[in-house]
């Protein structure tokens, strides 16, 4: 959906224009899509070409995805490349940002249900295995990031200036759940000595209509929203989807802990219960901000009882 900072979504009439002027002739099957809070996405043809525009307040996202088609040089013949799409048009539009891309079909990746985990779980380990495998930063592609504990830290902090400035005072309202928060924090930083910066690609944003699979669920077809990818620990993104997958039934039944540690190399297996704990804690507290920021409440409550039931449990055996 929109962002409440977002102007409303162009009318179509006003897209069909600009993209025939944009293409030099009128496009066919024009299609609104679901675009991200922060953006509005039209799907459309262009002779055989299938596409996708997005508009958005800012070209910072676009310009993350652009960099990220780098990622799309295979890096193990025993890995896929990452399906990344190629962004072909960043510019001014609508009053705002637009991005021009090809267009990749498939079922988004939280969407697939519990019966068909035995063929999701290899395509995910896969996918987690290639994002870990892509070789360390090329200056070409990305942007200087923070370092690692930095980057974790910063997900904690409420910016000024930033689109979800002021959510501490809005969770200092809750009392309940600012404790949990507050324990979280605490939490972390015990934990941010083990949590060593290992140079690795960090999606930073899997689930959430980031991920496309195959129909049959046995592929990728696309990894977008290259946002808040950093350099760091590749287990954040195992953290990522195990923390989430308390909401998608499909994800949870993976059981990706026991599908990816046990492979792990003896150099990423060190204090990896550890690390992943402090990523889960990292993910939950920066969520509660988030949730926060957007009053989004029915979440802001479930991601506090997810976050006080990890910090009881503590960092898995």
């Amino acid at each position: 959906m929109l962002s409440p900072r977002s102007e409303a979504r162009p009318p179509e009439a006003e897209v069909l224009a600009f993209l025939r002027a944009h293409h030099g002739e009128p496009p066919k099957d024009l299609e609104v899509l679901g675009g991200g809070f922060w953006s509005a996405a039209f799907g459309y043809r262009i002779g055989p070409d299938e596409l996708v525009l997005r508009i958005s307040d800012t070209p910072d996202g676009f310009r993350a995805d652009h960099a990220a088609m780098a990622y799309a040089t295979p890096t193990l013949p025993t890995l896929p490349a990452l399906p990344v799409p190629e962004v072909l048009h960043i510019g001014e539009g609508f009053g705002r940002w637009f991005a021009i891309s090809r267009r990749h079909h498939g079922r988004f990746l939280e969407s697939v249900g519990p019966a068909e985990a035995t063929v999701l779980g290899p395509t995910v380990v896969e996918l987690l295995a290639s994002l870990r495998a892509v070789p360390a930063a090329d200056p070409r592609a990305e942007a200087v990031t923070p370092g690692w504990r930095e980057w974790l830290l910063e997900g904690l902090a409420d910016r000024a200036g930033s689109p979800t400035a002021g959510w501490r005072r809005t969770l200092a309202a809750d009392p309940p759940t600012d404790r949990v928060f507050r324990a979280a924090e605490r939490g972390i930083g015990e934990l941010l000595d083990a949590c060593a910066d290992r140079g690795q690609l960090v999606h930073g944003d899997l689930l959430h209509a980031n991920v496309l699979v195959s129909p049959a669920a046995d592929a990728v077809t696309a990894v977008f929203s290259w946002k808040c990818s950093t350099r760091g620990d590749a287990i954040y993104d195992l953290a990522w989807c195990t923390f989430w997958s308390g909401w998608h039934p499909g994800i949870r039944a993976l059981d990706l802990w026991e599908r990816v540690v046990p492979g792990l190399p003896p150099d990423e297996s060190v204090d990896v219960e550890v690390r992943h704990h402090a990523y889960e804690l990292q993910i939950g507290a920066s969520h509660l901000g988030w949730y926060a920021a957007i009053g989004d409440l029915d979440n802001l409550a479930t991601t506090g009882r997810a976050l006080d039931e990890l910090l009881q449990r503590g960092p898995r055996s």
